[in-house]
């Protein structure tokens, strides 16, 4: 019974050997595609291709080689390079010709825009007289900030006048003539006024933003009213050659010079009698100066210009005057509206 129940041991197990064929067959060639598809793999320098051409593995299976064109031929294809300054929009899904069309489209649209801002505002708003208005100096400002607060003993009130290249009689600009109008004073006043006024809104607990608006709202309102006035009395009374619209608004834009220091005086709490002392001194000081301004613009010197001021009666000169004296009294009401704040 022992030896029918008793088992052999498996013999002892082996691993196989591993055997290698002995030609492996080399893959078969990819067949080209309608469109010439080509395998692009970087290629070594010309003078070692010849040793390394058959050493590659691509070469060896058949594959043709992708070879760099020159940068020439970038240019015979229409293809700018990045170097002659052409931005690569390549990265957007542009290329080369439509990049330069909008290019060419932007500029034609900047061009037409200069040409109609010059064609339609350029007669009203000439550019040449801005620049003329605002070519001042430091030492100009502060001259002429306190000839309009203190204009009593100031002489003389002529502009200077200058040849121009083409030989023609031309005003100063304000860098070197404290009487000729300038932009950059009623400029800054106006937006200083705007800003003051706000502010004394605020310690009166009254601000809101809409403030800003509303003061920027009424001082051109202001302007555009007194630029009228002036500009429709010179139409009635036949004052040939008056001055420029550049002129006249800088002239009316002297007065927030007035208002401001009115509004800052305020600002200390004073008396009413005081400020009303103030308030006026500043409305006496503002119309004795376009008294004396205007005075060249309503009745211009025949010895400046004969051929283009004419004869002057001597009634035509009482209404001119007499006109002068409401451009100077009006201005109570304009600086009067515009201290309300």
């Amino acid at each position: 019974m022992a030896n029918y129940y008793s088992s052999r041991s498996p013999p002892p197990l082996q691993h196989p050997v591993p055997t290698h064929p002995a030609f492996i067959p080399e893959p078969p060639s990819t067949p080209v595609s309608p469109q010439g598809y080509q395998r692009y793999t970087s290629s070594p320098p010309v003078q070692n291709q010849q040793q390394h051409q058959s050493f590659h593995p691509a070469a060896a299976a058949g594959y043709p080689q992708f070879q760099p064109q020159p940068s020439h031929l970038h240019v015979q294809q229409g293809i700018p390079p990045q170097a002659h300054g052409v931005p690569d929009f390549s990265a957007w899904g542009i290329d080369g010709a439509t990049a330069q069309f909008g290019m060419q489209l932007g500029q034609n649209a900047v061009a037409a825009g200069q040409s109609y801002v010059s064609k339609n505002l350029g007669g009203l708003l000439p550019t040449s007289h801005l620049k003329h208005h605002f070519n001042v100096s430091n030492s100009y400002v502060m001259r002429k900030l306190r000839l309009v607060v203190f204009p009593w003993r100031h002489r003389p009130w002529t502009r200077k006048m200058r040849r121009s290249e083409t030989g023609v009689g031309e005003f100063q600009p304000p860098r070197e003539d404290i009487n000729a109008p300038d932009l950059y004073i009623p400029v800054m006043a106006f937006v200083t006024y705007i800003l003051l006024a706000a502010l004394h809104s605020g310690l009166q607990d009254r601000f809101h933003p809409e403030i800003f608006g509303i003061m920027a709202t009424k001082a051109i309102v202001v302007l555009i009213f007194d630029f009228c006035f002036v500009k429709g009395g010179c139409y009635l009374l036949g004052v040939q050659g008056s001055a420029p619209v550049v002129d006249l608004l800088a002239y009316g834009g002297y007065k927030f010079v007035g208002v401001i220091a009115a509004l800052v005086f305020g600002l200390l709490n004073p008396s009413r009698s005081l400020y009303l002392i103030a308030f006026f001194y500043v409305f006496f000081a503002n119309a004795f100066f376009l008294l004396r301004s205007l005075r060249s613009v309503v009745l211009p010197d025949p010895s400046a210009a004969p051929a283009a001021v004419g004869t002057v009666s001597h009634a035509q000169r009482s209404r001119r005057i007499t006109f002068l004296f409401l451009v100077a009294v009006v201005q109570v009401l304009f600086m009067g509206y515009l201290v309300r704040v």
